[in-house]
């Protein structure tokens, strides 16, 4: 951190607190220099990854969409969606690219709900994975029942 008063690139830091929010970390600092202190804050950056459709259009990801989704396929199912959402954003965070395919999401959505509800992940399956027919949705159910 380059000192404001004489430009120096080395300080220590003397004092290192979390703000109120807990995303900003307030730090005092001292130029080994020139001795003087200065405040800086760090910020979490938060980038907001873009959903590619499978259209080839684009658009950031939004956890209401995906809870929307995962509330209507669970309807009445002893899942807890909340979590299901906060582990798909984590890993969507964790990833080390800013783009993800829809369909990896989906994906993730299912591995989720079959590991909890049998019933809510054939729901979603049904809409993810655009069954056409009565014997699609039979072979899914059988791959269900044979795992």
């Amino acid at each position: 951190m380059k000192c404001p008063h004489c430009g120096y690139a080395e300080s220590k830091v003397t004092d290192s607190r979390p703000q109120d929010d807990n995303s900003t970390i307030r730090r005092r600092r001292e130029c080994l220099s020139c001795q003087k202190r200065f405040t800086t804050y760090e910020i979490l950056e938060n980038l907001q990854p873009i959903v590619l459709k499978k259209d080839g259009s684009q658009e950031y990801f939004d956890r209401n969409k995906l809870m929307a989704g995962l509330l209507k396929a669970c309807q009445k199912r002893p899942v807890d969606v909340q979590e299901i959402v906060k582990r798909i954003e984590n890993e969507i965070q964790n990833s080390l690219t800013n783009e993800i395919p829809s369909s990896k999401i989906g994906d993730m959505a299912m591995e989720l709900l079959r590991e909890q509800d049998a019933v809510a992940y054939v729901r979603y399956a049904s809409v993810h994975r655009e069954f056409k027919d009565v014997e699609t949705f039979m072979e899914e159910l059988r791959k269900l029942r044979d795992n």
